[in-house]
């Protein structure tokens, strides 16, 4: 009995051995991350300002995954006020809790810490993060965040000699608490004192490539309030990936990335060796500030001849124009090898359209931006936790139109609803003399059509997208599929 008893145990434990290994082999890789965010002194425009940083860096470290990764970040809040952290473009599947923003999330307060668990669940590409609460955006705590196929998955270019990420923002010289309390008393914002490109002012900083090989740039807008322009001084940009989805490979000498956007472009190291400028300028602003990092030959002989190359300044046409010559690549594979014109969205019929319209207002005093009429307050209780937890009297469904009301704007936890796998058209209007851009949480969403009417520059952008759970929009505006 003991031998037959000893024999079934080792047969177990040999069976276990390969079914263990199946388990292990089929579960999607982890990557974890312990950050330490905490203020610190930084010098972006030659002056000291209170940072945010992560783990001593300014701009936060570059998250590095491969499609279908789970990242687990363990944040370390060290400030004295609450800290939160949004995952723009990482889709939050089925439940959008940990997407990082006031209306899904709780901040975490002084002294404590919270685990974001995510997923790059069928994902590739180019996105950033950020801090969504108290202007702590205009002190740092953002960085870049890179999705790499997985090595069966065929991509539309070989392999770059490099990967760089580039943020490119504006920065303002006052405090993020001195900004903040200028809107609080109803002031406007102002013109940003400079632009950065990876935390550093004018030729802080150098990229290096070699003679005669192509590197990608992923470009991401991490500023607070400006559309920018970029271009690389005698070189061309190949566009091949925007937010995830390859594009037809077109060639362009100057870039718009608006606040939010990221680009993938590929850059040939074709021209004789000197260092020459990388130029980011500001958009449809007045006055236009400019900014340079260097793109440096291993084999430079100096700084390259010429004048910096100019680029676009208050041309609205030439933006849309431009954005309209980005195409999807049909046939090009996503993160699945099948290709990503195979979805067929296009023959997806729409079950709802939702039209938003943005003003500007001064409420109580205070600088507000409204929506359908609507400027969002948040509830004391995130709403997701209210919506899962069934806690009452946090907030209603329907408190704003799904429509413009054109009324004055006032103050609201705003809600509104959406049926549950609908596909839904989403129609943008702004009528305000400055661009506005959404920050759309949670979800993929597909551009169907935008129109600028030229004698009022009232502009219209219409977007398609599926509701599988809950969806937040500029940390303003809460949907709720039910």
């Amino acid at each position: 009995m003991a031998r037959g008893g000893s024999a079934v145990a080792v047969l177990s434990f040999l069976l276990g051995l390969p079914l263990l290994s199946v388990l292990v082999a089929g579960e999607d890789p982890y990557r974890f991350f312990t950050w330490n965010v905490s203020y610190g002194d930084i010098y972006p425009l030659g002056v000291k300002q209170q940072g945010i940083l992560i783990n001593g860096q300014f701009p936060g470290p570059q998250v590095e995954a491969v499609t279908n990764d789970n990242l687990v970040v363990n944040v370390f809040n060290k400030l004295n006020e609450p800290f939160l952290l949004s995952w723009s473009g990482v889709q939050q599947r089925r439940n959008s809790f940990e997407d990082g923003v006031a209306g899904t999330t709780c901040p975490i307060p002084p002294g404590a810490n919270f685990t974001y668990i995510l997923q790059a669940k069928d994902q590739i590409g180019t996105y950033f993060y950020f801090p969504s609460l108290a202007f702590h955006k205009a002190a740092g705590g953002f960085g870049g965040i890179r999705v790499l196929s997985r090595p069966r998955i065929p991509v539309p270019f070989p392999p770059p000699a490099a990967d760089y990420t580039v943020l490119i923002g504006d920065w303002y010289k006052t405090n993020h608490t001195d900004l903040r309390y200028m809107l609080d008393s109803g002031k406007a914002l102002g013109f940003p004192d400079g632009l950065l490109i990876n935390g550093r002012g004018w030729n802080g900083y150098t990229f290096t490539v070699q003679p005669g090989m192509t590197y990608r740039f992923r470009i991401t807008n991490v500023g607070l309030a400006t559309s920018l322009n970029i271009r690389f001084q005698g070189h061309a940009m190949k566009l091949v990936e925007v937010e995830g989805s390859h594009t037809m490979q077109t060639a362009y000498s100057s870039l718009d990335v608006h606040l939010g956007q990221s680009y993938s472009v590929l850059l040939t190291a074709d021209q004789p060796g000197f260092d020459y400028s990388i130029v980011v300028s500001t958009r449809f602003t007045t006055k236009i500030i400019t900014t340079t990092a260097v793109l440096h030959y291993t084999n430079s002989a100096g700084k390259a001849p010429g004048p910096l190359p100019g680029g676009p300044t208050t041309q609205i046409d030439w933006s849309l124009n431009q954005a309209r010559s980005i195409r999807w690549n049909l046939t090009a594979s996503g993160p699945r090898p099948n290709p990503q014109g195979s979805y067929h969205y296009g023959q997806v019929p729409t079950t709802k359209t939702i039209r938003l319209a943005n003003s500007a207002a001064t409420i109580n005093g205070k600088q507000r931006y409204a929506v359908n009429s609507v400027s969002h307050v948040n509830a004391d209780t995130p709403l997701k936790i209210a919506d899962y937890y069934k806690i009452p009297g946090v907030f209603t469904v329907g408190t704003i139109s799904d429509s413009p009301t054109y009324g004055g704007a006032y103050l609201r936890t705003s809600v509104m609803g959406a049926d549950y796998r609908g596909y839904v058209e989403i129609v943008f209007e702004n009528s305000e003399n400055e661009v506005q851009s959404w920050h759309i949480d949670g979800y993929a969403f597909w551009v169907v059509g935008y129109e600028c009417v030229r004698a009022t520059l009232h502009c219209f952008l219409s977007l398609a997208l599926f509701t599988f759970g809950d969806l937040n929009l500029s940390g303003s505006n809460f949907f709720d599929a039910e």
